[in-house]
């Protein structure tokens, strides 16, 4: 029986039950598919991952929880007809604002856009239940069950808390004196923060690009002859960029979530889940090399994931539930201290050719995330191309500067190398 209450971090993702924030990944295929091994397909997959037999209570306790919905009907299918090959950003877009509130109904969606010979796909969920690695493991499922039906998935138990994850010498009375400080200083902060109306009242949008073989293959190749990071190149690219673009307005920082898996093997690679530790980089002051900036940025960046304490991380998350609303709502208002959160997943691991059908390309999830700072980049690579989308709100960043600001920092990238 799934009862578990949602982590801090979740219950930012959540928002609240009328705010949808929404995870859309898309895969293109050539090739026909089978209606009856789709439906099949998502069968299995939820009866893998616990999760997606679950629904959020928040009106029951004091915080939101899941609960395993013992009839819950299966993930539902939508199918539209394909017209164009942008049909699947706006379907993404459409998708953003969907709210998962039916309790019968479980916590994703897949939107078939088909086409005579070409379809895309589309997975969304609730970006409280699922992080980048955790949607490349459902295409994953969903293109091998569609290729095999006969293919079993091993299904897994969900940790009951944060607490799982602790190692057997964790001192929680110590640091229980440090979370109490903590709090102490989270509330003194909130209260001193004036309170701001100011929302995003714009629309939501999605710049999409790639990048083909021939470049994706020079950024790589340069990269590893400078000894730079791509992930530490493209941050060092695009701050410069906005601040060619916004000039005293720009931040001079990223902020770059890190997955947790590389430090908590126990959530393993095919394990839904929402937590993404983050860490800040920023540009050095003054400094226009942007090849000796990406050093400085992947040596910061190293040095950081070498001392983060994701396990603690989870647990300190866990005493701060009192103040997650007051969070949310500063989120919800303020300007932050960086440019964009730059998500590079990298390569993705999923095959390309199958019996009936091939994987053509994939395109980098999107999210219309509520925040008043909502610009987001996120990278991926699959079949030798780069693919990007640049997601942000009209009134807090218009498209037309967003678009600037990813053509300046191409232009940047193609000049450095």
């Amino acid at each position: 029986m799934i009862k578990r209450k949602l982590m801090m971090v979740e219950r930012i993702m959540y928002v609240d039950s009328e705010t949808p924030v929404n995870c859309v990944f898309t895969a293109k295929i050539k090739g026909e598919i089978s209606e009856e091994n789709l439906k099949a397909a998502l069968v299995k997959i939820q009866q893998k991952h616990p999760l997606l037999r679950a629904r959020i209570d928040d009106s029951s306790e004091k915080y939101p929880f899941f609960i395993e919905e013992k009839n819950i009907k299966t993930i539902p299918l939508r199918i539209v007809q394909r017209q164009t090959d942008e049909d699947w950003l706006l379907e993404s877009e459409t998708e953003w604002f969907r709210l998962f509130k039916d309790d019968k109904k479980p916590l994703a969606q897949l939107v078939w856009i088909k086409g005579k010979g070409v379809s895309e796909i589309l997975w969304v969920m609730p970006h409280c239940i699922c992080d980048g690695t955790s949607l490349v493991t459902l295409m994953h499922e969903l293109l091998c069950l569609l290729d095999n039906p006969s293919v079993e998935l091993q299904p897994y138990q969900i940790f009951s808390s944060a607490d799982d994850f602790l190692p057997s010498d964790f001192n929680a009375e110590k640091k229980k004196r440090k979370v109490r400080f903590y709090l102490i200083m989270a509330r003194l902060f909130f209260l001193m923060q004036r309170k701001s109306k100011k929302r995003n009242l714009g629309k939501n949008y999605a710049v999409h690009w790639k990048l083909n073989p021939a470049a994706a293959s020079q950024i790589t190749d340069q990269c590893k002859a400078h000894g730079i990071s791509v992930h530490a190149l493209l941050c060092s690219s695009f701050m410069q960029a906005f601040q060619e673009v916004q000039g005293s307005r720009a931040k001079g920082k990223v902020i770059s979530p890190v997955d947790v898996r590389r430090f908590i093997p126990e959530i393993q690679q095919d394990h839904l889940f929402a937590f993404a530790p983050t860490v800040e980089l920023s540009l050095k002051k003054g400094n226009q090399d942007m090849l000796d900036n990406a050093r400085l940025i992947k040596k910061d960046l190293l040095q950081k994931i070498e001392k983060m304490e994701a396990r603690e991380l989870l647990w300190m998350g866990e005493q701060m539930h009192p103040v997650v609303e007051r969070m949310v709502t500063m989120m919800k208002s303020s300007n932050g201290g960086h440019d964009v959160t730059l998500s590079n997943m990298g390569k993705i691991n999923i095959p390309n050719d199958y019996k009936n059908f091939s994987l053509e390309t994939i395109f980098s999830p999107t999210v219309a995330f509520p925040w008043l700072n909502s610009n987001t980049l996120v990278a991926t690579t699959y079949n030798h191309q780069m693919d990007f989308t640049f997601m942000s709100n009209e009134d807090f960043l218009p498209r037309e500067e967003a678009v600037r600001i990813k053509d300046k920092a191409l232009e940047l990238l193609t000049v450095s190398l």
